[in-house]
């Protein structure tokens, strides 16, 4: 089988924070409701599994593809049994809850088991009263979080500040975090549903019950010595893919002017095109990435050139060598 851009089904997620955007600014096709809050891209995890939606691979997950053939999607050097890597939009209509996500070691012990959680975030859209938090003040410790946490103050010992639309806010495990209301965001993360909930601003229902947290667990994987975030931003129209993060989970590259290359190299690549449009170019053929589309390339691809509409940003992920 010839190997080529693999499109999927979105996986639509849906709470109390979400909205529409995913639809007016992503071309996601939504529902009815007004609580659309995630578009999962790209996944396999459990229940949780992308559908091919284009060609001769069209109705397999992707489970069911790495279980065939492992090479064809990983190649021949890395060979895990699992999709490492989760690929998502985020539509934050209001602030999250303040998170904070395990490592694999500690991830691993649980039941069930577990990947750690890992992530970076392109910000796509930003209001202007947006805030990220990220990581603690400089020199919050263990007995500062919890007396904030005790007074209801939280807010009080984050490090909090402004994104602007094209920041790259990387996440690594064990760094306290939430997103804040009116942001749109491309979050790449390991493959992994564990998240550990340390605060939610005092909310409550409307019967006054509030969601259930997850303190002690938080406190046991928070990385006290990390300090505050600060965001990374790539050039704007330079013709060259530009490293945002390089970590042991992920690499992170932007392309936001000209033509490049990708592929090639015996690993995936996963591509996502948050603002603007793409065409990939490969064996005589021609894949035209619109605004909020994604593909994985897999291992088996020859180099693909890529050419971007003026304007535009693809993102560009992989594993690290």
């Amino acid at each position: 089988m010839q190997a080529y851009p693999l499109e999927f089904e979105p996986l639509l997620k849906q709470t109390i924070w979400g909205g529409r955007r995913l639809e007016t600014k992503l071309n996601k096709k939504l529902g009815s409701a007004e609580d659309y809050a995630e578009s999962w891209e790209i996944v396999d995890h459990g229940a949780d599994q992308s559908v091919v939606c284009n060609g001769e691979l069209g109705g397999q997950t992707l489970k069911q593809i790495i279980t065939a053939d492992k090479t064809f999607i990983f190649g021949v050097n890395q060979q895990p049994t699992d999709f490492p890597l989760l690929l998502k939009y985020l539509d934050c209509n209001r602030v999250l809850s303040v998170q904070v996500h395990p490592d694999d070691s500690y991830a691993l012990r649980m039941v069930p088991p577990d990947l750690g959680k890992t992530e970076a975030w392109y910000i796509v859209e930003s209001e202007p009263e947006s805030l990220v938090y990220a990581g603690l003040k400089s020199g919050v410790t263990k007995r500062d979080l919890v007396e904030a946490l005790e007074n209801g103050e939280a807010e009080k010992v984050l490090h909090a500040f402004h994104p602007d639309a094209g920041d790259v806010i990387y996440i690594p495990a064990g760094t306290v975090h939430a997103l804040g209301a009116g942001l749109l965001v491309a979050e790449i993360q390991q493959s992994s549903d564990t998240t550990f909930r340390l605060y939610d601003w005092n909310r409550v229902d409307g019967e006054g019950n509030s969601r259930e947290l997850h303190i002690q667990k938080s406190l046991e994987v928070t990385d006290f010595n990390r300090g505050p975030i600060i965001p990374r931003s790539a050039k704007k129209d330079f013709s060259d893919w530009q490293q945002m993060v390089r970590c042991d989970k992920f690499v992170l590259n932007l392309l936001t002017a000209g033509e490049e290359q990708v592929g090639g190299d015996d690993r995936f690549h996963l591509l996502s095109v948050p603002k603007g449009a793409a065409t990939l170019r490969y064996d005589g053929q021609e894949h035209h990435l619109p605004t909020g589309q994604s593909v994985l390339l897999p291992a088996a691809m020859q180099k693909v050139s890529v050419c971007l509409t003026p304007g535009s940003v693809l993102m560009e992920m992989h594993p690290p060598s």
